[in-house]
């Protein structure tokens, strides 16, 4: 029996048996794409006998396909197997009538790993670690706004009544909001996901979710990925909207994804601990990770509205620097001694896809390891030497990217040059379209 018709039994006799099975793949955006299937087609599905277009891994964000990516019409837009991924068959508690979701894979009609697929991307990375006997452990931190309930999607946000402006850690108003979150928590536990804190933000409506450690770095990934529908569904049941784009609101602190991250060696002990300060492969790693992130920018803040987040005054770090305990700083380092002794990378946005931005940044550590890359006076320094600013341009951002020999040794050069393809499709679809505020500005005036 596969383990995945063993972890189904599992789950019908604790909870009884579900009507459908939603299978949810990972498209290159983060964006969740599947299909769902009765329940009596499990046995289909456990054998590999449901099927996707390969293209469903690499749409532009309209779901289009994208022929510069090799993929689609061009090349007769063939067939995937779907691939139930271990460990993810979990209740889906929000819906009416009883269902149960699992995160899916796709292989070639021959059973061979898609080279498209963002959890083999950073399964790759991951392997490097593997090879030195390595484990990294992760954990993220997402935000996310929630907005009162547009009637069009081109609506700008509101803020739900009451709201303050500067909400930053305030209680009352995580008890104006008790249900919500309550329900949004319980949801995380029927699913498995290992929250601790949860904040009230800066901006109006925002909140802040904090995971546990894990040394399952898949695991953190996709704790991000179904938090992220999870609370889209739950707020929407609650008459409300939540969205996780990078920077909703042009006067308010954007959304990020912050990632904590540790190394442990074979026998368990964390190889950035060192006394008396930051040690060398702590100290390789930050800069192994400050050297590659401007090449990783477009992974780290994929879309349009992204770079929003690195205009100046924009509340969030915009340059490739370090300090300790530092917010202000691209890359935090809370403690250099011990089991805590680790890096928080605070430049992605909540609209990462966590597959590729955790890639980004275990392989930009390793960059810096295996190259003994030396480390730079820390941004709170007398001795700091200002780095150049990440780019507030996104065309400049891809372009780096396609470009880039350290992108090409993280993700594979296939993967990189598809990846940019689909961030160029994206740039033509939405920068070549008039805006409202051109249309008010010039219409009448020129």
């Amino acid at each position: 029996m596969s383990d995945f018709l063993s972890e189904y039994e599992a789950h019908v006799a604790a909870h009884g048996t579900p009507e459908r099975i939603e299978c949810m793949l990972c498209d290159m955006n983060g964006i969740l794409r599947g299909k769902w299937i009765p329940a009596a087609a499990v046995d289909k599905l456990a054998g590999g006998h449901v099927r996707l277009p390969l293209s469903t891994y690499a749409p532009n964000i309209l779901g289009e396909e994208v022929p510069e990516s090799g993929l689609g019409i061009v090349v007769g837009d063939p067939d995937g197997r779907l691939v139930p991924v271990p460990g993810t068959l979990k209740p889906v508690p929000w819906t009416a009538s009883p269902a149960v979701q699992v995160l899916v894979e796709m292989t070639e009609l021959d059973g061979t790993s898609s080279p498209y697929s963002p959890r083999e991307v950073l399964g790759a990375v991951l392997a490097r670690y593997a090879a030195r006997g390595w484990r990294p452990v992760v954990a993220t931190e997402l935000e996310f706004y929630v907005v009162q309930s547009r009637e069009r999607p081109d609506t700008p946000p509101q803020p739900p009544e009451p709201n303050f402006a500067a909400q930053n850690y305030d209680l009352e108003t995580l008890s104006q909001h008790d249900a919500m979150l309550t329900e949004i928590l319980a949801a995380c536990a029927a699913q498995g996901i290992d929250t601790d804190t949860l904040v009230a933000e800066y901006g109006p409506g925002q909140f802040e979710i904090n995971f546990h450690h894990t040394d399952d770095v898949f695991a953190a990934a996709e704790m991000a990925l179904i938090f992220r529908r999870l609370v889209r569904e739950v707020v929407e049941d609650h008459g409300l909207e939540a969205t996780f784009m990078a920077k909703p609101y042009a006067d308010s602190p954007g959304n990020g994804m912050h990632a904590h991250v540790s190394v442990l060696d074979s026998r368990g002990d964390n190889v950035f601990s060192a006394p008396g300060g930051v040690g060398p492969t702590l100290g390789h790693a930050i800069a192994g990770v400050l050297a590659t992130m401007p090449d990783c920018q477009a992974i780290f803040a994929p879309h349009l509205n992204s770079y929003r987040r690195f205009q100046p005054m924009s509340f969030a770090p915009c340059a490739p620097d370090w300090a300790l305990d530092n917010r202000a700083a691209g890359v935090r380092v809370p403690a250099t001694t011990g089991e805590g002794a680790r890096l928080e990378h605070r430049i992605a946005g909540a609209d990462v896809n966590p597959y590729l931005a955790l890639a980004a940044i275990l392989g930009g550590m390793l960059w810096g390891i295996d190259r003994e890359t030396p480390l730079p006076p820390p941004c709170d320094s007398p001795d700091h030497a200002p780095p150049d600013r990440l780019t507030a341009d996104w065309v400049t951002a891809v372009d780096r990217f396609a470009a880039s020999d350290i992108a090409a040794d993280i993700f594979g050069t296939r993967y990189r040059d598809a990846y940019a393809a689909v961030r160029r499709d994206e740039i033509s679809k939405l920068t070549t379209q008039i805006t409202r505020l051109e249309y008010r500005t010039y219409l009448t005036r020129l």
